[in-house]
């Protein structure tokens, strides 16, 4: 027994003496987990591991200069070259004299930690598997196919012919064997018997009105009503990845709706706002639907459109329109004003756009008719509080209704002239 516990309390010393050694091992070379977290987070917006940004490509960089000058160089570059140091100079007027920020608050463990992520060696891309699935739009189909359906489909319908010939059969039997005696009229064609009945063909000829007129009405009604349309985009725009994961605010990109009529196409300049640092997503992002390598191509496609050289980190000035294609439109006659809704009355984009932070494709949420618009007036309050533009008139309707809220239609939202004028 004393044997026992002597082997233990060796082991547990030799387990602590393990991770005394592993601990100091990681303090002197860094973290790479802690210095991953760090780089994401401090130095990603300029900065690519392996494929030159605002700065320089990084992976390998603490094997090109020593420790001790890249820690007075990331701490504070501009008085690095201010001092003269010729190496700070040559990097500086390598990169296009683009000054570095400073990070002062950085401890040298942390700079450690973030060389031990950037010493890492580049992970293999993985090998192409058979069979594996592709990019949406490039053939990969889920599900049942069309083919399987329709061949199920074909089936079903000959089996009721089938079972309809064998019962036709099955009646002529029983018939005959009866010996029951045909009447001259059963020889007749149905046609012509229906013909002679005139009160069926009275109750059909006005069945067959009605459904005429209540599909053609139906029909007509369907007019220029495009709920549910979503048309695919010169450059495939996903309101899930950047309004719903990333929370970017819709009136970011449409900023024109505070302040006019219309929200507004944004300008490809601020798709490059943050683009300019972001040429591909990150793994996380793909699905099985769309693949990381399609939502990179669709990064290239905006860097062809505004004419951005990403490895040289600039414009070229060769730039290509893209003709991005309408989804919302309301007829010529009908006045809207964004403005209105958004800045004066508070209204959330969600209302009419739908829920735009779960949409892949952009598509028309709401039917946009008149009905639509005029049901909205009868049942939305008009935010009054701290609004001045309604004081004045909050104030009047106030005393001539005795009522503290108001609908938009109470306060003249019904009139035709409203939005037809």
């Amino acid at each position: 027994m004393k044997r026992v516990g002597y082997f233990k309390s060796i082991s547990k010393t030799v387990i602590f003496g393990l991770t005394l050694l592993l601990s100091f091992t990681m303090s002197a070379q860094g973290d790479p987990a802690k210095g991953k977290e760090l780089f994401n987070s401090n130095c990603a917006a300029c900065h690519k591991l392996d494929k030159k940004a605002t700065g320089p490509a990084l992976r390998g960089v603490a094997d090109k200069y020593e420790k001790e000058w890249l820690y007075k160089w990331i701490k504070n570059s501009g008085e690095l070259i201010k001092s003269g140091d010729a190496t700070a100079i040559k990097v500086f007027e390598e990169n296009g004299k683009v000054p570095m920020t400073a990070f002062p608050q950085f401890s040298n463990e942390d700079l450690d930690a973030i060389l031990a992520y950037t010493s890492e060696p580049k992970p293999e891309a993985p090998a192409d598997i058979a069979g594996a699935p592709v990019a949406a739009g490039e053939g990969s189909s889920s599900g049942i196919s069309n083919e399987v359906v329709l061949g199920a489909l074909a089936l079903v319908m000959l089996l009721l012919i089938v079972m309809l010939l064998m019962v036709k059969r099955v009646l002529t039997r029983v018939v005959e064997a009866k010996g029951l005696e045909v009447e001259s009229e059963k020889s007749l064609p149905i046609w012509v018997a229906f013909a002679r009945n005139q009160f069926l063909v009275l109750v059909s000829v006005i069945v067959l009105i009605l459904v005429a007129g209540y599909g053609a009405y139906g029909y007509l009604m369907q007019v220029g009503i495009d709920q549910g349309y979503a048309p695919i985009q010169p450059i495939h725009y996903s309101h899930k990845i950047h309004a719903g994961d990333n929370q970017i605010d819709c009136k970011y990109c449409h900023s024109s709706a505070r302040v006019s009529k219309t929200s507004g196409i944004p300008s490809l300049n601020v798709c490059m706002n943050c683009h300019k640092n972001i040429s591909e997503v990150a793994e996380s992002t793909a699905t099985a639907e769309y693949s990381k390598e399609f939502y990179d191509a669709q990064i290239q496609k905006l860097y062809e459109a505004v004419g951005w050289d990403s490895s040289a980190q600039k414009y070229t000035g060769v730039t290509k329109p893209v003709k991005w294609v309408r989804v919302h439109n309301l007829p010529d006659f009908v006045y809207f004003n964004h403005s209105q809704h958004v800045s004066v009355a508070g209204v959330e984009c969600q209302t009419c756009h739908g829920p735009v932070e779960e949409m892949e494709i952009m598509e028309q949420h709401s039917p946009l008719t008149m009905g639509w618009c005029v049901n909205c007036h009868r049942e939305t309050n008009v935010k009054v509080e701290d609004n001045e533009y309604y004081q004045k008139i909050h104030e009047t309707l106030a005393k001539k209704q005795g009522v503290d809220k108001f609908t938009a239609a109470q306060m003249g939202g019904l009139e035709c002239g409203k939005c037809h004028y």
